[in-house]
């Protein structure tokens, strides 16, 4: 794929550029690459060397985003390349985030006539996940343009570490994000994820006040797993919105990091403590648990769950059938 001028630098001197895709504000010397390792200096221009370079593709339940309250049950047409814009220890996915993966090269408008092909298999759009699909922000643009104008939907996955202005040109063609607060501590992020916290709640703040918001927490025993840490983000999260659904992930060794896997009683005690800020707090990782969604009026079940195998057995018209309470909060009911 011919390399592909990046939106957001500006030339600095001695032919640098820094680049204001990210709060990483990456200076980049000529022949250099920024964190992200994907765009590139070269004579005072910066490209970006991974439009419509795909490096994974799968057709995935939305539950598997995870997203639990869009379009429950449904598929989505799922999209990742290489690279990210930190650098997260513990990467659950770091052969793609952090190593160069082979690459297909699939134009927005293959991409786009893939996803109405997808219909087919009750698909309701594109997934950008797998890595950070801020760092692929030219083709995630051009792509979810051409998406809305098919009636589809767009989601992001994403560790939400994005600059405003970027951020604000991408959003109108964005339905839903799911995206990763790794902890409430900025001393982690910045030992773990060489980035910072205080960007990624600006960001979930704005999103949630403009496109459907659910939230993953990777619950990793020894460094964001402190009660007190754990009670102040979901009462955080309830300040924007106690409905906005938050998913704790169980961790597993992974890449650099080595502590042992998460315990069964801290992911209950963690979803208890949640729980007292927050209507919908969900357990990830964990087979066997029962993620089922209630009705906030009257506790009967709307949405039954195993694992993948989805059904909607309590809402029509956008109501509970049980006692009429509206279910706005669920997207594609």
């Amino acid at each position: 794929m011919p390399k592909t001028e990046a939106r957001y630098y500006e030339s600095v001197d001695k032919g640098r550029v820094r680049c204001r895709l990210c709060p990483q504000h990456c200076m980049i010397n000529p022949a250099r690459s920024g964190i992200c390792r994907v765009r590139t200096n070269e004579a005072g221009k910066l490209y970006t060397h991974i439009y419509g370079e795909v490096a994974a593709m799968a057709l995935d339940p939305l539950e598997k985003k995870p997203l639990y309250h869009f379009y429950p049950g449904r598929q989505i047409l799922s999209v990742g390349t290489w690279g990210c814009n930190f650098s997260c220890a513990f990467c659950q996915n770091y052969r793609l985030a952090h190593e160069q993966a082979e690459t297909r090269v699939i134009l927005p408008e293959q991409l786009a006539e893939l996803a109405v092909r997808a219909r087919d298999q009750d698909s309701v759009g594109i997934a950008f996940t797998y890595n950070e699909p801020s760092i692929w922000f030219e083709y995630v643009l051009d792509t979810a343009r051409l998406l809305k104008s098919r009636g589809l939907k767009t989601v992001l996955v994403t560790n939400g570490f994005i600059d405003p202005e970027p951020l604000n040109e991408l959003l109108p063609f964005i339905d839903a994000a799911n995206i990763d607060i790794k902890a409430f501590s900025q001393d982690f992020y910045k030992r773990n994820c060489k980035g910072r916290l205080q960007e990624v709640k600006d960001n979930i703040a704005f999103m949630a006040g403009k496109i459907h918001v659910e939230l993953t927490h990777l619950l990793i025993p020894g460094e964001n797993d402190d009660p007190g840490e754990t009670e102040a983000m979901a009462a955080w999260i309830s300040s924007l919105d106690s409905l906005i659904p938050l998913h704790l992930s169980r961790y597993f060794p992974a890449y650099q990091m080595e502590r042992p896997a998460t315990e069964f009683s801290a992911m209950l005690q963690a979803q208890k403590i949640c729980r007292q800020h927050l209507h919908y707090v969900y357990l990830g990782n964990l087979p066997g648990v029962i993620n089922d969604t209630a009705c906030l009026e009257c506790g009967q079940v709307l949405i039954a769950r195993n694992v993948y195998n989805v059904k909607v057995t309590g809402i029509k018209d956008g109501c509970c059938i049980h006692c009429g309470a509206r279910t706005n909060h669920i997207i594609g009911c």
